[in-house]
């Protein structure tokens, strides 16, 4: 497994869900090597190995008297106990996600981030509402690449259900545009409905990788001036396009 598994995987909500009960029973296994050492006097493999086969603790005091014994079993009676009860614990939290699909979820997820990784030459919309899906489709349409950065929760569902390419994350943010391979891609189309946000985004992106092309889209003409500072190869403004066309039908 590599690394940028290991990370995608580490962020995973399977994994952040799983990581109480594993560490609990991870808790239980430490305190009962710890404590069979400090009672039992013996090493840190063999303690280890009563973990396993408690009867061994019966072999080792063979022959001897005294309260460690006592309380040698007494201790191996409470970590049997919290070994049992955490270990059902990781089974119910394993189980209820496979038959909740979220085993095939997080499956889904990280293939979808290894696509994203070895994406070139691709389109990243900023954006998955009705413009950037309007676009996503037609670019997918025509066979290009697009991987699309969403930060709602139910947009971002939504796309991934539809098999587009995306990650959830703010596109503002310098590790989020890396993350969906910004120095590896052709266009960069800032969707988003916020001017501002499109606008930030586009100063991001250019100084990450200053040959991408930036399509900016704003909702009024007075920040066109400011997402040309910005570095905009060009300036959509939906409401006017599409009030152009409508007056090319007419």
């Amino acid at each position: 497994m590599t690394r940028s598994d290991v990370v995608a995987l580490t962020n995973r909500p399977l994994l952040r869900r799983a990581v109480v009960p594993l560490a609990a029973f991870g808790g239980v296994v430490v305190a009962g090597v710890v404590g069979f050492v400090v009672l039992g006097g013996v090493g840190a493999v063999e303690a280890t190995f009563w973990l396993a086969d408690p009867t061994s603790i019966e072999l080792h005091f063979a022959g001897e008297e005294g309260g460690s014994e006592t309380a040698t079993k007494a201790y191996a009676l409470g970590v049997t106990v919290g070994l049992v009860v955490t270990g059902l614990w990781v089974g119910e939290t394993v189980l209820s996600a496979a038959f909740g699909g979220q085993v095939q979820e997080e499956l889904r997820r990280m293939q979808t981030d290894r696509a994203i990784d070895d994406a070139r030459d691709h389109v990243i919309i900023c954006g998955y509402g009705t413009f950037g899906r309007t676009i996503a489709d037609r670019l997918d349409g025509n066979g290009e690449g697009v991987v699309v950065i969403e930060r709602d929760e139910a947009e971002f569902e939504g796309a991934l259900a539809e098999d587009v390419l995306v990650l959830q994350g703010d596109a503002r943010r310098e590790e989020t545009l890396r993350e969906a391979g910004i120095e590896h891609a052709r266009t960069l189309v800032t969707a988003i409905d916020d001017s501002n946000a499109n606008i930030q985004t586009a100063i991001t992106a250019g100084q990450i990788a200053p040959t991408v092309r930036l399509v900016v889209r704003v909702g009024d003409a007075m920040y066109e001036p400011l997402a040309r500072r910005a570095g905009a190869d060009e300036v959509v403004i939906p409401e006017v396009v599409s009030g152009e066309r409508v007056t090319e039908s007419l």
